[in-house]
């Protein structure tokens, strides 16, 4: 795979990924529905540092692993591989059929305080480091430096993020309306878990 090729992949999938909503989704819809567009815009803002934090320890950890031990890539790859499997095919056997704003929980009185609110609420969640060290290694092509480049992926996903939000935050009536109907969030779940299930196939099947 080349860098130009690994990087239209990735943007797919994360693409994909920012609009499949989750609990970071859950929190600037209901921020801004309740508290107003400013600290709706602080809260995502907080999400998308966290991803880059993520991004940052995944670059971290990924680069030191696969010049210590190929070993240990070998590892990483089957966990991460049966674990985007497992995901997948969960998100198309079981999708959801309703998403629960409420998942957001009570906010802070300050402004800054929705700024950490969404970096907490993406740091803390356990599914989104998993995912991210299962994720990215796919997308590094052979002779790359490893860090840089997840890290480079991951702001590619963080500058999806902030389009994103910002767009939600701007239409938070009409979207949260539209979440709110089961058919719609069934086919996100499906569609997400189908594109889940090839890239662990396809990380399984990697010969580096």
């Amino acid at each position: 795979m080349t860098v130009v090729e690994a990087l239209a992949a990735f943007s797919l999938a994360a693409g994909l990924l920012t609009l499949t909503p989750g609990l970071d989704t859950a929190l600037v819809l209901r921020t801004a529905a309740s508290e107003g567009p400013k600290r709706a815009a602080l809260a995502a803002a907080g999400v998308c540092l966290g991803t880059l934090g993520w991004g940052a320890i995944v670059a971290l950890g990924l680069g030191a692993l696969l010049v210590a031990s190929r070993l240990a890539y070998e590892v990483l790859k089957w966990a991460g591989a049966a674990y985007l499997v497992w995901l997948g095919l969960q998100l198309i056997l079981k999708p959801r059929t309703a998403f629960d704003l409420g998942a957001a929980g009570a906010g802070p009185r300050s402004d800054l305080g929705w700024l950490w609110k969404g970096a907490l609420n993406n740091l803390l969640n356990p599914k989104a480091g998993v995912f991210y060290v299962s994720f990215l290694p796919q997308f590094i092509p052979q002779g790359v430096p490893a860090g840089p480049f997840a890290f480079l992926l991951a702001a590619i996903h963080s500058v999806f993020g902030v389009i994103f939000f910002a767009a939600l935050i701007g239409a938070t009536r009409p979207v949260a309306r539209v979440l709110q109907r089961a058919s719609v969030v069934r086919w996100l779940d499906r569609i997400t878990g189908g594109v889940f299930l090839g890239f662990g196939v396809r990380l399984a099947l990697d010969r580096r």
